[in-house]
């Protein structure tokens, strides 16, 4: 039996709409939003957070940071300057720590025409800025995902045809961060697993899978293209998946079909994470590979009616 982990908090975007929903077990099909937040007048928003409680949102823009409430009173912002007119290439993204208090900012300030990209840490309350990291990256956006332990961040830059980029934050007990970057720039970060012990990347030529030890980034196991029976001439690894239980992984396969058509297609295969042994194909009814959305109890998400995530699991589970 999978352990009962707490309610994930999911946003989505839509009609203008930041919409936070949870995952409490045993509630699944189509999800109704748990709250409503709406940005600031003409702010278009790219990434954005919601505290656990469910009563702020963070949000970035091109041109700045938005803490509000979920009454629409604005906590905190902060702009990013110079401002920039560049309105292709760069997203800037953010994301909350485990424990709600600060909250973390990706700057592809290279892409936006102000210098270096950065990666802030700000007061979760205030807005303050407790740490400013200059990265050596020219990014378009990047990925954070929150360690559930450890209270680290991991922040997967995507420099477009250069590669990617990985670095982690540890904020210390003195209040500042320990960054290290990962030695390498060819593999894209994925999923963290459930209980943090370990992380999966996947070849930034989509050759292969692995996964690595938290936090040293040392392989545990590799796995090719090859190694689920497929072809590597006509068959890659895409970016995506993830932990589907703390035990397995989904990885996903695409390529095209050798007949006339050359239809693109791609399938989910498990892995044993403690093993590395890979298994056999999951069923998900997707139009696209990259809208499944794993969530490491044994559920996942995928996108349904009116923008709303429609969560499913292969156990039997009441209907709902």
């Amino acid at each position: 039996m999978i352990p009962a982990s707490p309610p994930k908090v999911i946003t989505r975007h839509r009609d203008g709409q930041i919409r936070a929903y949870t995952t409490h077990p045993g509630v699944f099909g189509t999800l109704e939003p748990a709250a409503v937040f709406r940005p600031r007048a003409g702010d278009e928003v790219v990434e954005s957070a919601i505290h656990p409680d469910l009563e702020r949102v963070v949000y970035t823009t091109l041109n700045g940071v938005v803490c509000r409430t979920r009454a629409g009173e604005l906590v905190w912002a902060s702009d990013f300057e110079p401002y920039s007119d560049v309105v292709h290439g760069h997203r800037p993204g953010c994301a909350l720590s485990s424990d709600g208090r600060t909250v973390w900012v990706y700057r592809p300030d290279a892409m936006a025409g102000r210098g270096g990209d950065r990666w802030v840490v700000y007061d979760a309350d205030s807005g303050a800025v407790l740490t400013c990291r200059e990265l050596e990256t020219v990014g378009h956006g990047a990925g954070h995902h929150v360690h559930p332990v450890d209270g680290s961040v991991y922040l997967d830059v995507g420099e477009g045809q250069d590669g990617a980029v990985v670095v982690r934050g540890t904020p210390g007990d003195d209040g500042g961060v320990e960054f290290v970057t990962y030695p390498w720039s060819d593999r894209c970060l994925i999923a963290l697993a459930p209980g943090g012990e370990q992380f999966m990347t996947v070849d930034h030529g989509q050759g292969d899978v692995a996964f690595h030890r938290h936090p040293g980034g040392d392989p545990l196991f590799t796995l090719s293209v090859e190694a689920f029976g497929y072809d590597p001439e006509t068959t890659f690894v895409e970016w995506c998946g993830g932990y589907l239980t703390p035990d397995t992984a989904i990885v996903t396969l695409g390529g095209q079909s050798e007949d006339e058509e050359e239809e693109e297609w791609f399938r989910y295969h498990l892995v044993d994470v403690h093993t590395g042994k890979a298994g056999g194909e999951i069923a998900v009814e997707v139009t696209n590979p990259y809208e499944l959305e794993p969530l490491g109890d044994g559920s996942w998400l995928t996108d349904g009616p009116d923008g709303h995530p429609v969560r499913r699991t292969r156990a039997p589970h009441p209907a709902g």
